[in-house]
């Protein structure tokens, strides 16, 4: 009789594609989370609060301790906040703006920028650590 002998299969497994995933998922997360953080607030040490607010700010005011006001990164005047703020939100008009103000600064600073966004009814978050 000519039995045929059955080749065995192998119960291997190759963990070259999902290396590849796992490479390509660790790129995007690195590449997108630098990009989440505002640019000028790497040099703030932000007031610490028990309270965080869920919703996320579309722009934001950096003033840092030595009274540099940035908006979304670039460096402007206090003057020049306001105008630049309309240019913005005139586009989208349910944006958030956070502000992000050095613990050093004083309060009365926070204070006017407060006014510029109830003047124009803006959506102001101030930007804290959390403890």
């Amino acid at each position: 009789m000519g039995l045929k002998t059955r080749s065995k299969v192998e119960a291997g497994f190759s963990m070259s594609s999902m290396t590849d995933i796992v490479f390509l998922l660790l790129i995007f997360f690195m590449i997108t989370s630098t990009m989440v953080t505002p640019p000028a607030s790497k040099d703030l040490v932000l007031p610490k609060s028990d309270h965080q607010v869920s919703a996320k700010p579309n722009t934001t005011i950096s003033v840092t301790k030595d009274l540099k006001y940035f908006v979304e990164g670039e460096e402007i005047s206090f003057w020049q906040i306001e105008q630049r703020l309309k240019e913005i939100i005139s586009a989208e008009p349910e944006t958030y703006v956070a502000l992000h103000v050095d613990e050093s600064v004083p309060f009365s600073v926070v204070g006017k920028i407060r006014d510029i966004a109830v003047r124009n009814k803006y959506k102001l978050i101030l930007a804290t650590q959390s403890r």
